[in-house]
């Protein structure tokens, strides 16, 4: 049985994709990435997914690096997204082989059927029979209409057994909305300026962007709040907020050349969308990792 079974709540760091110059996969770097990831102490990652750049990324390339994720992920667990294939034969196929690659759990974007609330419960419960693995659900802006209410979460977790949400709705109300539907599952946050409001609303994870080159900043949140520390819980999430700040122009780039700062020295801050950052901009992130490293939130 999965460990995800046991428990699915917390922080689920994504994972980003290093590339070559010839913009082919870094394997080797994405390993070294993947090892630097699982001991930032969060408990979950997330391969594949959008940070990772799935959609420019074919079958074999995300296979690849859900299989070297798993390798390299220590004590954590580990889901990735499953339905990227276009058609729905390729799909099924995609489902089966990402589940023999030893992740803990599979993720499936609502594939553009946010307005339609039968069809998305029917696709998902007839996916989810390919495989035995925990099913977590994603609204992918990549595949719009991606947002779904809370009476269709709610669905999904009773007809479907989904044990959670990315949820990238971006406003408190709708965040409610699915916690109020949710049962035993967990909504898991990719909004970090409602992230503290969420939690108190009863949000028990997060799967955002800045996870990708500072889960440890999240840890320190989750563990504060769960504590019962509000008033650390606040810092910390306030910490969150200057990071998210810090890489939201050129992300993920900017994400990439702050775990080059902290070590990872195989990422380059290139992707296959052709951004680059200017000199200005890095130097911008090198001040704010040189901050961090003086207050003792990054190495």
């Amino acid at each position: 049985m999965s460990k995800l079974t046991e428990n699915y709540n917390g922080i689920y760091s994504l994972m980003l994709t290093p590339f070559n110059d010839d913009l082919t996969v870094d394997y080797k770097g994405y390993e070294e990435y993947a090892v630097w990831q699982a001991n930032q102490g969060v408990e979950h990652l997330f391969a594949v997914c959008g940070s990772s750049e799935m959609a420019n990324l074919n079958i074999e390339e995300r296979i690849k690096l859900a299989e070297l994720t798993v390798k390299n992920k220590g004590n954590t667990t580990v889901v990735a997204t499953a339905n990227n294939e276009p058609s729905w034969f390729a799909q099924v196929e995609e489902v089966k082989r990402m589940s023999q690659t030893g992740v803990d759990g599979l993720v499936f974007t609502t594939k553009g059927f946010g307005n339609d609330e039968d069809r998305l419960v029917t696709y998902v419960g007839e996916l989810k029979q390919y495989t035995d693995l925990p099913v977590f659900m994603y609204e992918f802006p990549g595949a719009q209409p991606h947002l779904i209410s809370g009476n269709a979460y709610g669905r999904l977790v009773k007809e479907c057994g989904v044990y959670g949400i990315k949820d990238t709705t971006c406003s408190a109300e709708l965040i409610k909305d699915k916690i109020d539907q949710k049962g035993d599952s967990c909504i898991i946050q990719a909004n970090m300026p409602y992230l503290f409001e969420a939690f108190k609303m009863g949000a028990r994870g997060v799967m955002a962007t800045p996870t990708a080159c500072g889960g440890a900043f999240f840890q320190r949140f989750y563990e504060a709040f769960m504590s019962g520390d509000m008033a650390l819980a606040e810092q910390r999430y306030n910490e969150i907020i200057l990071l998210d700040n810090a890489i939201d122009n050129g992300f993920n780039c900017s994400a990439k050349y702050l775990v080059n700062l902290q070590g990872v020295k195989s990422m380059k801050a290139i992707n296959r969308g052709g951004q680059k950052l200017s000199p200005a901009r890095l130097h911008s992130l090198e001040a704010f990792h040189n901050w961090c490293v003086a207050n003792s939130l990054m190495d």
